[in-house]
């Protein structure tokens, strides 16, 4: 299989400090960097599409999920003693406790330290399913 994370072109600084930027700023970087690109007709290198391309997947993925969670938490409401339940698990998952952080934003955090790190260090990041788009989608 051939992957863009076999390619041998070493990223530039400024495309590890946009990529990182991405990650950071939720995708906010990378669309601006896509916008200059655009206005000065100028290509970009695979490593910073995959990057800017898996941050605005990332957030989107995030987005959804969190839309759809909400949803489902208003319908079990709804229902009298399977609220209940669905308040105790939600206050679990989301009540301040490591590094006053709730374990979903604590996993989150590691996420995007992850993802920066990666790309500060020139390298493609993975996340198994995520990745495996991004990476068939963009520079082929």
């Amino acid at each position: 299989m051939k992957s863009l994370r076999n390619s041998n072109n070493k990223p530039y600084m400024i495309e590890r400090l946009v990529s990182a930027g991405s990650y950071i700023s939720m995708g906010m970087v990378g669309f601006i960097w896509l916008i200059i690109c655009a206005l000065t007709k100028s290509n970009l290198r695979p490593f910073l599409k995959y990057h800017i391309f898996q941050s605005f997947f990332l957030i989107m993925a995030l987005f959804l999920l969190n839309v759809f969670a909400e949803f489902v938490v208003s319908i079990l409401s709804f229902i009298p003693i399977i609220s209940l339940l669905t308040y105790k698990i939600l206050f679990f998952f989301t009540a301040p406790m490591i590094f006053g952080f709730s374990i979903i934003n604590f996993c989150i955090l590691v996420l995007m330290v992850y993802l920066v790190l990666t790309s500060l260090q020139g390298k493609y990041s993975y996340i198994p399913w995520i990745s495996n788009i991004i990476d068939s989608n963009v520079g082929r």
